[in-house]
């Protein structure tokens, strides 16, 4: 939490007047901008627009262990796009599971398989009220998936190297009414924190009170680098098979941010037992997801190197928007906010004075810029600091970017005016 001095609280009340001018003149402009989702922007999107050309009618449909891609079958996805997955979660191809092109629909799934089947004990839906811990500031669509299933969410503190993992060992070795926990390992969204290599031990050597206790490992910016010092994260799979509890974590990715985000690749990464359990719903889900499109992806990546690749072209895009974040609140916030400088993944998170994150919120919006909303980064909406705000900059062009920095800038310091005149 911030603390404001009794000088800054001064200043920025004697700033009050000339902050609700420059407000006024901003808001009088019309502006039209959008910073509320961590969405890839055109030129990220056209960066993969040579993939719609790999695949024509006289390519050759076949791959290892599929004579036809484009017919039913290969539930979980053919070899060599399940090499492609398992080389970049380090992890055996055997552990893949290939959906279709949204991790998020495949964390759905795996959240309503287990409600249904179970995850090694009987269904989670007739074992009474149950439990998810969630760390936040968070993903606020994983909270939505939970209260979705109408699981009971219980905040975890986030600290520097990941989930408050005091707080998670405790909670976990006590209460059997708590099935799993969320977590994004690398460039946490919306801090971008990085798990530390304790924390990641940790959790793979939990003694959960449940025996269905399972980790949503969901690994969404596993290299999706936006500067020189690309963070470290310990292979979660490693240290679980030093410790015989290969079966609690399941591990989520998609090409979304690689290539098209609306037509990307996801998959799962598990354990034979977990895949088992997976595949009993999928079979009856579906005969087969787009093969098509896997071959796409295949065709145009090749392999491990050819990703790595494709994802610095992403970096040279995205570093100097991070850069001007930075720049532009160092210039404009420092001592009146503090915010998270990430090596990676899509948002930089913003905290503002106490009380204050709402009003900033809707000064924006009425000032042309959106925001995702106040509280989204906590379970059931609710900060209860009203503090956090998440910012993305991926998607705006950089020159509509730093009219929205601009904007909000202006409007923290004003709520933060607001707040100190009080």
């Amino acid at each position: 939490m911030i603390d404001f001095s009794k000088e800054i609280k001064e200043k920025l009340s004697g700033e009050y007047e000339a902050l609700c001018k420059e407000y006024e003149d901003l808001r009088a402009l019309g502006l039209k901008l959008n910073m509320a989702r961590g969405k890839p922007g055109s030129e990220q999107i056209s960066l993969s627009n040579d993939m719609l050309k790999v695949i024509t009618p006289d390519s050759d449909f076949s791959s290892q262990d599929c004579p036809d891609v484009r017919n039913y079958g290969n539930l979980c996805g053919f070899a060599e796009i399940k090499k492609l997955f398992a080389d970049i979660l380090e992890v055996s191809p055997e552990n893949i599971f290939v959906g279709g092109n949204s991790s998020l629909n495949m964390m759905f799934d795996t959240i309503a398989c287990f409600m249904e089947r179970g995850s090694g004990d009987k269904p989670w839906n007739q074992q009474g009220k149950i439990r998810f811990l969630c760390p936040a500031p968070g993903y606020d669509r994983h909270f939505g998936v939970t209260e979705y299933f109408g699981i009971e969410m219980i905040t975890v503190p986030m600290t520097e190297n990941g989930p408050d993992m005091d707080v998670v060992e405790k909670l976990v070795s006590s209460d059997p009414t708590i099935k799993g926990i969320w977590c994004v390992p690398k460039y946490s969204n919306p801090q971008g924190i990085t798990c530390s290599d304790e924390t990641v031990r940790r959790f793979a050597a939990l003694e959960p009170a449940a025996k269905d206790f399972r980790i949503m490992w969901d690994n969404a910016y596993v290299i999706h680098d936006i500067n020189g010092t690309p963070d470290k994260l310990l292979n979660i799979f490693t240290e679980l098979e030093k410790n015989g509890k290969e079966d609690m974590v399941i591990e989520f990715c998609s090409t979304s941010k690689m290539t098209f985000p609306g037509s990307g690749v996801a998959a799962l990464a598990a354990s034979r037992n977990n895949l088992d359990i997976l595949k009993q719903r999928y079979t009856f889900q579906t005969i087969g997801f787009d093969k098509l499109n896997m071959l796409r992806h295949v065709a145009y990546f090749k392999d491990l190197d050819g990703v790595l690749a494709h994802m610095q072209k992403h970096r040279a895009v995205l570093e100097p928007r991070f850069e001007m974040v930075e720049r532009v609140l160092s210039k404009e916030l420092t001592g009146v906010a503090e915010w998270t400088k990430p090596n990676g993944g899509y948002f930089v998170s913003v905290d503002v004075m106490p009380g204050c994150a709402k009003r900033v919120v809707q000064l924006c919006k009425e000032a042309g810029v959106i925001l995702t909303g106040a509280g989204a980064t906590f379970p059931y909406g609710r900060d209860p600091e009203d503090s956090n705000i998440r910012l993305a900059p991926t998607y705006p062009p950089l020159d509509e970017l730093e009219k929205a920095l601009e904007v909000f800038c202006v409007c923290v310091r004003l709520a933060s005016a607001e707040k100190a005149g009080k």
